[in-house]
């Protein structure tokens, strides 16, 4: 039996981009172009009709912006959604917002020689494409306000490293609210394009009582604090001196096809030799995180692996769990807890 098409509707206000757009879904003999809409009011007409598998969709355009027109198919129709968006700040914040309401995955879209950079960008799209139509794709949680509560500090605990891709941006946000001050630090990479990461680092920052920013050449590993790898780096960490631990940024080519690589950032804890370490791989395609995390578990550390039924894509985990790297699974819902009392494992000196 001939496997399914993936049926894609394509949303963007630009007749060239959907050109574009309509040349890339067609080289692949997978992929059925059901459509293409100018705005959201013809999309959401063409989406009863054709009853498409993804929807890749413009953030800025006429009679309803991309981000209300996500928020009406999240709430109604969860479906996979991936966001065609531009570098700009601008385009970052609203970029991170889409991805908080649920939007599959982010597409950079090329400022200049758009046909050229496109096709560049070809193998990526069709990939994510792809992968969005086998994702479980469900109504964002509600994230909550941020938490004002702290703790005094006496966890086992020294360092909590993170790896994330696709679904990452809501599992993270999902997660580091939920902490309280006094946790150990926190570094996580984050796939994701250079442009995004400081808007997403700050967006966390505001939902949450620990300190987040993006991560800096040098700077020193800090209680009460979480750092989100700078975007199109290897993120690693270096000790100054015998007790000082920092973070370290490099430029040399993709790690397990990423930069910054999750396995690189595992990797360097392994080989720094620092004890009580928590590692924890959440939702995302592909295998990065596998191999360090295996690394880590040898090593001494405590390894956690996001659930299948909790995942957007069970890609990273998967890896990590089948050469038997974590050491648990749990779900989204039940990570927070789990580093928390993993940090205060008496339960003493809670409010």
């Amino acid at each position: 039996m001939a496997a399914k098409l993936v049926k894609v509707l394509i949303v963007d206000d630009s007749a060239l981009i959907r050109q574009i757009l309509t040349a890339v879904m067609k080289s692949d003999p997978d992929i059925e172009l059901v459509g293409t809409a100018e705005d959201p009011l013809v999309a959401r007409r063409m989406i009863k009709k054709l009853n498409p598998d993804v929807i890749t969709l413009d953030i800025e355009m006429p009679n309803m912006d991309g981000l209300s027109f996500l928020e009406k198919i999240m709430a109604l129709r969860p479906m996979p959604v991936i966001m065609i968006s531009s570098l700009t700040q601008r385009g970052a914040e609203q970029t991170m917002r889409a991805l908080e309401l649920g939007a599959y995955d982010i597409i950079a879209k090329p400022t200049a020689n758009l046909e050229h950079n496109f096709e560049e960008l070809r193998t990526e799209i069709l990939s994510k494409v792809k992968a969005a139509a086998k994702a479980r794709i469900c109504r964002p949680a509600h994230l909550g306000r941020k938490i004002t509560q702290t703790r005094i500090a006496m966890p086992k605990v020294n360092l909590i490293a993170v790896g994330a891709s696709t679904g990452g941006v809501v599992a993270l946000k999902e997660i580091i609210p939920l902490l309280p001050r006094g946790m150990p630090p926190i570094v996580v990479v984050q796939h994701m394009p250079p442009a995004y990461t400081k808007s997403f680092a700050e967006r966390l920052d505001l939902a949450s009582t620990l300190n987040v920013q993006e991560s800096a050449h040098h700077t020193k590993l800090e209680r009460s604090n979480v750092y989100i790898a700078h975007g199109d780096i290897q993120l690693r960490v270096g000790r100054r001196g015998n007790s000082e631990i920092l973070l370290e940024h490099g430029c040399e080519d993709k790690i397990s096809g990423h930069r910054p690589s999750v396995d690189a950032l595992f990797m360097s804890i392994t080989s720094l030799g620092v004890r009580n370490v928590v590692g924890l791989i959440l939702t995302g395609m592909g295998k990065d995180g596998a191999t360090g995390m295996l690394a880590l578990r040898q090593a001494g550390a405590y390894t956690i692996g996001q659930c299948e039924t909790s995942c957007v894509v069970y890609g990273m985990p998967r890896a990590a769990q089948e050469i038997d790297a974590v050491e648990i699974e749990l779900p989204l819902s039940k990570i927070a807890k789990e580093l928390e009392t993993l940090c205060w494992p008496t339960g003493l000196n809670k409010p």
